[in-house]
This record gives C-alpha cells, structure tokens and sequence, in this order.
C-alpha cells in the first residue's frame, strides 16, 4: 500500500474514533478535529519516508489510546458526575477468586 494512501486510512480512522469516543459532546468533538486537522496539515509537505512512517505509527497509537482509554463523564450535580461507557469498553463481570485451581 502506498504511504499516501496509508497516511489517508490513518487520518479517516483517527476521525472515525473521534466521532465514536466523543459522541454528544459538541465542543470536544470540535476541539479534536480541529487538532486532528492542525497536526496533518503541519506536516503536509514532509518528504522523508522514514518520518512518515513514524507519525503514522504515531496516528495508530493515539487512535487506540482514544478508542480504549477515553471515558465520557458528565456534570449532572455540584460534586456528581455521570460516567457514560461506551459498548466496547464494558466487559464481561468476572468473579475474582482468592483461592487457585488445583491441577488434577
């Protein structure tokens, strides 16, 4: 795959999870964007393959920053806030036991 084009999934998927993680909140959904955008357009002009290739690892990793360590909280009283998970952050509620299996 070319590195134009590699450089453009990087851009799609870093708005795609902005979209998914900040969802019904206007202002960081703008806020994000326009950081997004800032970030491609300062280095628009770079050459150096090498460069390239490190920011786009560096796209991916702050994409799954956003997609698995983001939360929504809202301010619903003076001192309470409302946590609002999203689907792919739920897990399945397992039981932790103190004791260990023994081998048969």
């Amino acid at each position: 795959m070319g590195t134009r084009l590699k450089v453009l999934n990087a851009f799609k998927a870093l708005h795609r999870t902005r979209v998914a993680v900040f969802k019904d909140d206007a202002r960081a959904l703008s806020a994000a964007r326009l950081k997004i955008n800032d970030e491609f357009r300062k280095n628009k002009n770079e050459t150096s393959e090498e460069n390239i290739v490190k920011m786009i690892k560096m796209g991916s990793d702050v994409e799954a920053v956003l997609r698995e360590g983001v939360l929504q909280m809202e301010h619903v009283g003076d001192k309470t806030l409302l946590l609002r998970p999203r689907e792919s952050l739920l897990l399945e509620n397992v039981p932790y036991c103190d004791q260990p299996r023994r081998k048969s």
